[in-house]
Order: structure tokens, then C-alpha cells, then sequence
């Protein structure tokens, strides 16, 4: 395949908007690449685009997600440059995933009755549900796995924080602003104001930003209807290894007074291990390509909180794109970093396939 051909597939995918549980198009258009590609294409019963290369039992499974964060974004190329919304998160490094696979399994030294490789589209990591990962994550037993999300095309992510979301909720008969009795909205913010201190107390000493507790106030609205007043408030939490949530949560219990909050959506941070095969393949991959590889964790999630636990394999994630423009107005990627990215992941699947059974 050509680079510009390679360029036609992301422009393709990207093109169709697929927010959050509208991805069908999106789904049928990769598995239409896919299958003119060589793959055995289904869609599965989560609605992920899957495509298959080779039969072995010996696993290979790259998952990247083909949903987006709402937000249209006129799809354009300026030069070497596509503009659009999931080119960084994450349609870019997903089409990478289906080029790079495609061509390494070319030619007779694929060994396809050993080694299958997998290329998962997946719905709804957008969502906070996971649905696509969830499903994979039952389905298959993968040696190797790489999540699909942006990392620079010379650096590959270990690992991510966790999450947890609170949604705050105060009702209660109106007073005069004149009184005693504070408002729902003042009642709200103090609930805020103390998660923040209880989150700034625990921060003291952290070396590294993955090892703190970073709060984020979502959104908050207030309504009356000149008898009643009601606040609410959304809140996200991104957690660090080691924080004890219920630790957390009975803190929580302590500020929130007599409002009501519901916690949910809660993901374990997840780091990988740094020394193995698969991170050999990167290293070396990305130095035949002129640069020297570096390794990253992020402050996000990503669904290798959800399979890397559950799948126990060795497992990056890995992707063209600079990730301070995930969910942005400006979001777009460098097609000469897609075109590298391809390359890296080409040389990476060559080298696995290539391992002896042990």
C-alpha cells in the first residue's frame, strides 16, 4: 500500500463522525478496509470493527478506538497535515494499527498457521463505559497487546491513571440570601474546596504528576423555581497507584453534608512493566528510524486500564499524534508522523511474529 493510500484509509475514518455510541458508520467503513486489506472482518457483538490475520493460537491484539468526544471538525489537508476530530484520538493511531498489521503479515515469512494478529476498532472508550474493551477483554488471550492512543511516534506509553467520577446533587427550600442558612451553590463549593485541600495534603512529596491525585470540577448548575434551589455538580477524579479510594470515599461521606453523591465510572490506574519483548521491538524499531525511544505515563485513561489487568500479557500503548490536542477544537496530526508511526509498528509486528515458540 502507498503512503498516500495509507493517508486515503485515515482520511476515510476520520471523515465519518462517530461520537460515543454513533461509530456504526465509522465501524463499516474500517471493516470495508480491513477486508480489502486481507483481514477476515466481523463486527462483533460489542459493535467493534475486528480483523483477523493469520490462524494460530498464538495471539497478537491491537485495540484502538474508533469513537470520538462530540465536537465536529471540518475534515481538511493543509499540506502534511490532516485536520479533523479523532485524527489524535485516536482514529490515527487505529488506522496505523490496521496499516501496519496488513503489511507484516505480506509474504511467505508470515507464519499464519502459528501467529493470528487482531486489529479491534473499538466503540465507546469515550463513553467512560469501555463497551468495545470490556467485550474484548473475554474474548481473547493475546501474547502481546498494544493500545492504540497518542504518544509522539517515538515514545510508547506504560501506563495511566485511574479515574473516578462524583456526581453531587443539594436540594432544599429556598432561604433569603440575607440569612443565616448558606445556599446550595455556597454548599456545593465548599464540598469542592475541601476535596481540593484533601487532594493538595496528600500531594505534598509527589515526585511525579502520575503519583498525584488530580481533581476536576466537570460542570456545576443551579436551578430554583422560587420555592426550591437545587445544585449539582459533576466532578472527576484521576487517580494515582496506591491512593485507597475508600479511604477517599469515606472522606467524601464527611464533606458532602446532606447532599447526595454518587461515585461511578471508577478505572485502577495501570502502568506496565518496561522490560520485555514488546518494548525491546519498540526500542529497536523506533532507533531504525533515526530516534532514540523514550517512555511515558499519562495523567488520563485509556483501555489499557481495562485490559491490561485482565489480560496480564505484556502491553503498551503506542500512537502517532501530540496528545495535548485530544478533545480540542484544533486537533489534527502530521501525516510524516502517521507515515513513521506505520513504520515503527511494521517493524514491531515483524519482530514478535518472528519470536520461536517457547
Amino acid at each position: 500500500m502507498t503512503d498516500e493510500a495509507a493517508i486515503a484509509l485515515l482520511h476515510d475514518i476520520v471523515s465519518l463522525y462517530s461520537p460515543s455510541t454513533q461509530e456504526q458508520a465509522a465501524v463499516a467503513c474500517l471493516a470495508g478496509w480491513m477486508s480489502a486489506l486481507g483481514y477476515r472482518t466481523e463486527v462483533d457483538a460489542a459493535g467493534n470493527a475486528v480483523g483477523h490475520l493469520g490462524h494460530g493460537e498464538r495471539q497478537i491484539v491491537l485495540v484502538g478506538h474508533i469513537d470520538t468526544v462530540p465536537g465536529e471538525i471540518r475534515v481538511r489537508r493543509e499540506r502534511q497535515v490532516l485536520y479533523g476530530r479523532g485524527t489524535v484520538d485516536a482514529k490515527g493511531p487505529l488506522a496505523a494499527f490496521v496499516l501496519a498489521a496488513a503489511r507484516a503479515a505480506m509474504g511467505p515469512q508470515f507464519p499464519a498457521r502459528s501467529v493470528q494478529i487482531t486489529v479491534i476498532g473499538a466503540v465507546e472508550e469515550e463513553s467512560a463505559t469501555s463497551k468495545g474493551a470490556r467485550h474484548a477483554a473475554g474474548q481473547y488471550h493475546p501474547a502481546y497487546a498494544l493500545i492504540g492512543e497518542p504518544s509522539g511516534w517515538d515514545r510508547v506509553t506504560l501506563g495511566y491513571k485511574g479515574r473516578l467520577l462524583l456526581d453531587y446533587a443539594l436540594e432544599r427550600p429556598m432561604a433569603h440570601s440575607a440569612g443565616e442558612v448558606r445556599g446550595v451553590c455556597e454548599d456545593a463549593v465548599g464540598f469542592w474546596l475541601s476535596l481540593v485541600r484533601w487532594a493538595e495534603a496528600r500531594n505534598r512529596g509527589k515526585d511525579t504528576r502520575f503519583d498525584t491525585l488530580e481533581p476536576s470540577l466537570r460542570s456545576i448548575c443551579s436551578s430554583s423555581d422560587g420555592l426550591r434551589e437545587r445544585v449539582e455538580m459533576h466532578l472527576g477524579l484521576r487517580l494515582p497507584p496506591g491512593l485507597d479510594t475508600a479511604t477517599l470515599l469515606a472522606e467524601v461521606d464527611t464533606w458532602r453534608g446532606p447532599a447526595e453523591v454518587r461515585a461511578h465510572a471508577q478505572e485502577l490506574p495501570f502502568r506496565a512493566e518496561k522490560r520485555n519483548p514488546l518494548t525491546s521491538a519498540f526500542l529497536a524499531a523506533i532507533r531504525a528510524e533515526g530516534r532514540k525511544a523514550s517512555f511515558v505515563t499519562k495523567s488520563g485513561t485509556s483501555d489499557m486500564n481495562v485490559l491490561g489487568p485482565r489480560w496480564g500479557c505484556p502491553i503498551v500503548a503506542y500512537g502517532p499524534g501530540d496528545s495535548s490536542l485530544d478533545h480540542t477544537p484544533d486537533e489534527h496530526l502530521d501525516l510524516d508522523e502517521y507515515l513513521a508511526a506505520v513504520r515503527v509498528l511494521e517493524r514491531v509486528l515483524r519482530r514478535l511474529v518472528a519470536e520461536p515458540r517457547g
